[in-house]
């Protein structure tokens, strides 16, 4: 649902419950539980799920509204359950990442400052291995070289829900002709972003997550994203107009 939210401004509770999130799953590589919460930030259940629902709207996180605890899904970069990328903080495995254009950010967190992050992913086409690795925001190395992002679902179906089918849609490949016959296999169309593309892509947010207690609620306007995509060199016509 996110799409063309108004402006609004996070509560403290939020605040809070934000800041702790980010700072339990970069030490422990998972998400807090609702009591972990609790004792870090003294709000009750229903405050702690308030939060979380602000959160949501403001494409934070994304939790399952419909369950009592709300469980907690995704706080990109981080998932709570397997995705397409692994990563691994100076050789011990941490966590998995939300989705292929997320990770690339991983290592821009302030807790991974100076510290080696190894992504180990798969050409969405045929799954064969795909390793990247970044420090301090940089690439490192890439193995295959010009491994490319694939993002398949346009920004008009971003969030219809939340930011699960958008991470869903975001992949590596291995060079266009692997894309082309990945979207066969999905009957999509996609675009394909270059490394670099894809760190100006996520670049906003993460100069903000974990830098900055008051960052903004997050916002989706799809014509937007597809004029920012276009401004970075990116071909959108797959999307159409």
């Amino acid at each position: 649902m996110p799409q063309n939210v108004p402006p609004f401004e996070f509560s403290e509770h939020a605040l809070n419950v934000r800041a702790f999130v980010f700072e339990h799953w970069c030490e422990h590589g998972r998400g807090p539980t609702l009591r972990e919460v609790h004792e870090r930030t003294g709000l009750s259940r229903r405050e702690i799920v308030a939060a979380y629902k602000e959160l949501q709207l403001g494409i934070v996180v994304t939790v399952q509204e419909d369950t009592q605890n709300c469980n907690l899904l995704k706080a990109p970069p981080f998932s709570s359950f397997p995705t397409q990328v692994r990563a691994y903080v100076d050789d011990r495995f941490h966590s998995f990442a939300g989705c292929a254009s997320e990770a690339v950010a991983f290592s821009h967190m302030p807790p991974f400052r100076d510290r080696t992050v190894r992504l180990e992913s798969h050409c969405a086409c045929c799954l064969e291995p795909v390793t990247l690795v970044s420090r301090n925001f940089e690439l490192q190395s890439v193995d295959p070289p010009g491994v490319l992002l694939h993002i398949s679902l346009s920004p008009y179906d971003w969030n219809n829900v939340d930011m699960i089918r958008m991470c869903d849609a975001m992949n590596f490949v291995a060079d266009a002709e692997h894309a082309r016959r990945y979207e066969h296999q999905t009957a999509t169309r996609g675009v394909l972003l270059t490394l670099e593309q894809t760190k100006m892509f996520v670049q906003n947010v993460a100069n903000e997550r974990m830098w900055n207690f008051h960052w903004k609620p997050g916002v989706l306007n799809p014509r937007a994203v597809i004029k920012g995509f276009r401004m970075m060199g990116v071909d959108t016509s797959p999307w159409g107009e």
